[in-house]
């Protein structure tokens, strides 16, 4: 069976920043194809890499003059390599990319796309060749104590906590439901634990807010960054949660009279209000270090400083 690749190089209307699986509509972008999709997609259009730089030039809102002018290559050379008449070089590839800012883990879909083997690297935290940037996250972990910082994947995969972070989670779930409930393919995902009915759900006061902003949070990464399998199988997952998709569908964007969106928890006398911070690394050439994230939390307002500090006091 051949598989049928036009079917999904539809783009979105500009005016509709939410048309995708989300809203139910049958627009699907490429880069949300699974990757067995993708390869049968390339595999039988010989014009894939022009069909890829098409999509990330209208998802960037580049015309082609505007790309062409930016990146000093002339537009009917931009036009050649879209209709699949030019071929281009690894250098023209990542060039176009940088100008696109497209992520590295797509810019090397693009250079195999055009013919080219990945250059971009995949590496493991833990590796050996990790251990001066592994150090400097367990320094920012560490120095955020006494008060919770998470360092995750760009699927919300936790990677490193500090001891606040645990404590933090395990003062509302059990640290047995964490592991049997939340723990899969040897991580814990920080937004199955936030939208689970048995993980944060339950003790989040500000529920609907507060996730109505994870999931366009979740919605605008997957945009920016390029969806991806493990993206797309997320954000389904989360939407087939209870009341989720009717949160999807009727959240708020006006602007709040409040400086910042906090998390408010609660059980019992417990009562905790936090606003989050999120720091990169610079310039990685690495995948895994272009999709690391370091979330800190601060208290929002004194009485969760002072809750806080007294909840440490009692373990």
């Amino acid at each position: 069976m051949v598989f049928n690749f036009n079917r999904y190089v539809t783009i979105v209307p500009k005016g509709d920043n939410r048309s995708n699986y989300l809203t139910g509509n049958k627009v699907i972008f490429f880069a949300s194809l699974t990757m067995q999709q993708r390869t049968l997609a390339l595999d039988h259009q010989p014009d894939s890499f022009g069909m890829l730089l098409k999509q990330w030039r209208n998802q960037r809102g580049f015309s082609q003059l505007d790309l062409a002018v930016t990146s000093k290559v002339s537009q009917r050379h931009i036009s050649f390599l879209e209709s699949g008449r030019a071929k281009p070089s690894r250098e023209m590839v990542l060039q176009l990319a940088s100008v696109l800012e497209i992520p590295l883990r797509q810019q090397n879909l693009m250079l195999t796309a055009a013919g080219f083997a990945p250059i971009h690297a995949e590496t493991d935290l833990l590796a050996p060749e990790m251990t001066s940037v592994r150090r400097a996250i367990d320094f920012m972990l560490q120095k955020q104590e006494p008060y919770p910082a998470f360092a995750i994947d760009r699927y919300w995969n936790l990677l490193l906590t500090n001891n606040a972070a645990t404590r933090l989670l395990t003062a509302f779930i059990d640290s047995d439901k964490l592991q049997t409930l939340f723990y899969q393919d040897g991580k814990i995902n920080l937004m199955r634990v936030m939208f689970h009915p048995q993980g944060l759900r339950p003790f989040i006061v500000n529920w609907e807010e507060f996730s109505g902003h994870l999931l366009q949070r979740l919605h605008r990464e997957a945009i920016v960054e390029g969806e991806s399998e493990q993206s797309t199988s997320l954000l389904n997952e989360l939407m087939n949660y209870p009341g989720v998709s009717e949160i999807w569908h009727t959240s708020s964007r006006t602007a709040q009279n409040a400086l910042l969106l906090t998390v408010h928890l609660k059980q019992n006398a417990l009562e905790l209000q936090f606003f989050s911070t999120i720091a990169t690394l610079g310039t990685p050439y690495d995948i895994t270090l272009q999709e690391l994230r370091l979330e800190c939390l601060f208290p929002a307002d004194e009485a969760t400083e002072q809750n806080w500090n007294q909840n440490e006091n009692e373990l």
